[in-house]
């Protein structure tokens, strides 16, 4: 059953278990072995020290692979309701879900029948997986190329579509609620690997052999900017634009998310959180904080509890996968 912040208190700590079979890449010239992958989930979301309300919303389903932070802008309760449309889009389209390409319908409407929606890349993870695995090329979208339909690629890019659609629509009819939107991250699991989906600046980080690793690039003025060479990360904390983010959920009528395969180990930590924690606190203070020998839900609250400490200026959420 999926769980998200809304069906239960904005300060809930939830973890669930599920055992999956999992084909570990082999060495050359060996058999694939089948190996066992038990995944451990647990999400909090806390309204922060400064905020009136909380924005963010969360949502997983470890028995489907599915696991969503968003954070959520706009003027009044607009932030909220858009994050809470995108978790439960995303939700409602990618659990329960059929990969084969035999599932898709062949109705001349469905999205797969028509142009299918486009997955960049992110270059930062691409060097990285490209020492990771051998994927199979049509398993990892370059240069704009659409996904073949039916694979995990485009069920995920037709999810966020769907959320896109459901969140600006909602906006152009209630002047309430317009400009709204959020942003995204999540990653989607299939019998071989993880899909981390990212859009805006909520952030994907993972934890190997004790090492933080960012894997996510976030969609921002000042990222772009030091990206460009023109701001120091010292700059970039102190400026009045770190807010501004270049692409977002449901502000625009499309929006193309990064998305990147990438193997899963026994040991590995992966973490979804929204701004509200890596504003607060150095990649350093996350990793040393992650490498605890804790259960995720104490893990969860820890980082929450520290991002409090050193200010909570926003909402804060954070959402833990283990691979056991």
């Amino acid at each position: 059953m999926p769980v998200s912040s809304k069906s239960s208190s904005h300060n809930s700590k939830l973890v669930v278990n599920y055992i999956l079979a999992s084909l570990i890449q082999a060495s050359p010239g060996s058999s694939v072995p089948t190996s066992v992958l038990r995944y451990t989930a647990a999400a909090v979301t806390d309204r922060g020290r400064k905020r009136a309300s909380n924005e963010d919303a969360f949502g997983y389903s470890v028995e489907d692979g599915v696991y969503v932070v968003c954070d959520g802008m706009g003027g009044a309760a607009a932030g909220e309701v858009a994050s809470t449309l995108a978790v439960e889009e995303i939700l409602r389209l990618l659990t329960h879900r059929d990969d084969s390409p035999d599932s898709l319908t062949t109705h001349p409407d469905h999205p797969a029948q028509r142009n299918h929606p486009v997955l960049e890349s992110n270059p930062r993870s691409e060097s990285n997986l490209r020492s990771e695995s051998n994927l199979r090329s049509e398993s990892s979208p370059r240069n704009g190329h659409h996904p073949i339909p039916g694979t995990l690629p485009t069920l995920v890019a037709e999810a966020v579509e769907a959320a896109n659609t459901a969140i600006h629509s909602r906006a152009q009819r209630s002047l309430r609620l317009s400009g709204m939107g959020t942003t995204l991250v999540a990653i989607v699991a299939d019998e071989q690997q993880l899909w981390i989906v990212n859009i805006g600046d909520s952030r994907c980080y993972r934890l190997r052999q004790l090492t933080l690793e960012l894997c996510t690039e976030d969609h921002s003025l000042i990222e772009e900017q030091i990206r460009l060479g023109r701001m120091t990360r010292a700059e970039a904390a102190r400026s009045p634009l770190r807010n501004v983010i270049t692409r977002a959920v449901g502000t625009q009528s499309r929006v193309t998310p990064d998305a990147f395969p990438v193997l899963p180990q026994p040991g590995d930590l992966y973490l979804l959180c929204s701004d509200g924690l890596t504003r607060e606190l150095s990649d350093a203070r996350i990793e040393a904080i992650l490498s605890q020998p804790a259960p995720l839900d104490t893990l969860c609250a820890n980082l929450v509890h520290a991002a409090n400490k050193a200010g909570g200026h926003d909402n804060i959420t954070c959402l833990l996968l283990r691979v056991e």
